[in-house]
């Protein structure tokens, strides 16, 4: 595996009416899977996930996020990813050890732990409501699906690939993805060409795994057509959580609440569902949890 910091790229055409946006995420789905003890069919899921995330938060500003869902009635059980502006991305799927048959063309399953559903996208921008968006799921293999969004919900006819490739030992051996659109106002015989380019392109995998970076990636789905990179970040795993708001969701409880769970299981522990971190809190962290104060007596192991 190459030495290649992640990082995404989002690229113009001069006249501005193709856009593409691409991403090296190999290194933060890898400690998304380490983090969430994944099995290879729920690490390519839930990076295709993080991914997905990670690139349309290429379109957002400092302040704003997009959380990307995919919810079908697989054994997956489902995957969300949340990002911003900044790169910033966190995710999970809710049964992380699930793992399939490879299909018969020898990839991961990633569909079929899916299985039939929905993709929702809900992008906060700041405002009063959050902009929501969702299609039915069209193979639950996520990079079809969220072009489908992009269609349906933008009008903006879009390429999406997206690809985890998963070593025998389950470690995570290239993750990226790549997003191409041609934006209202394109000329029809360039949306020819992109498509007849994106038929002979390269799996997103095999240009990460060849150490391709992200503007490499959409120079091959570009072609011809000439873009300018706009905008670059980093692209890491990173989680909001902190032991302040989990006290808060603990207060929210009550101190009932939380004095019949101590009697029962001797602490409280609770688990980040987008990090995997455990907070632990024993009986004399109550008074204070009740009284919003904080105290040096909570531990919090990662």
């Amino acid at each position: 595996m190459g030495a290649m910091q992640d990082y995404w790229i989002r690229s113009v055409t001069e006249d501005g009416t193709v856009r593409a946006m691409a991403a090296v995420t190999t290194r933060t789905v890898e400690q998304a899977r380490r983090r969430h003890a994944t099995a290879p069919t729920a690490t390519a899921a839930l990076g295709r996930t993080l991914t997905a995330a990670g690139l349309l938060g290429t379109i957002l500003k400092l302040g704003q996020t997009v959380m990307v869902r995919v919810l079908g009635d697989g054994p997956l059980g489902g995957a969300l990813a949340m990002s911003d502006a900044t790169g910033a991305v966190r995710g999970y799927v809710v049964n992380p050890d699930v793992h399939l048959p490879l299909t018969p063309m020898g990839k991961l399953d990633v569909g079929g732990a899916v299985g039939r559903g929905t993709l929702h996208v809900t992008l906060d921008l700041g405002m009063r409501y959050p902009y929501h968006g969702s299609v039915p799921l069209v193979s639950g293999e996520i990079g079809e699906d969220l072009a489908a969004y992009l269609v349906t919900s933008h009008q903006i006819p879009s390429l999406v690939a997206l690809g985890v490739l998963v070593s025998p030992d389950e470690r995570v051996l290239a993750a990226g993805g790549l997003i191409v659109q041609v934006m209202p106002g394109g000329d029809e015989s360039v949306t020819d060409y992109l498509e007849a380019r994106a038929r002979v392109l390269p799996t997103v995998t095999s240009m990460v795994s060849s150490g391709r970076t992200p503007e490499e990636m959409v120079q091959a789905a570009l072609g011809d057509v000439r873009s300018q990179v706009v905008e670059r970040a980093p692209v890491r795993f990173r989680c909001g959580c902190t032991v302040g708001k989990v006290r808060g969701v603990l207060a929210s409880l009550g101190e009932d609440e939380m004095d019949d769970i101590i009697r029962e299981q001797g602490q409280i522990e609770v688990r980040c569902n987008f990090c995997g971190k455990r907070y632990t809190f024993e009986d004399d962290d109550i008074p204070s949890i009740v009284g919003g104060r904080s105290t040096n007596g909570e531990r919090s192991p990662s």
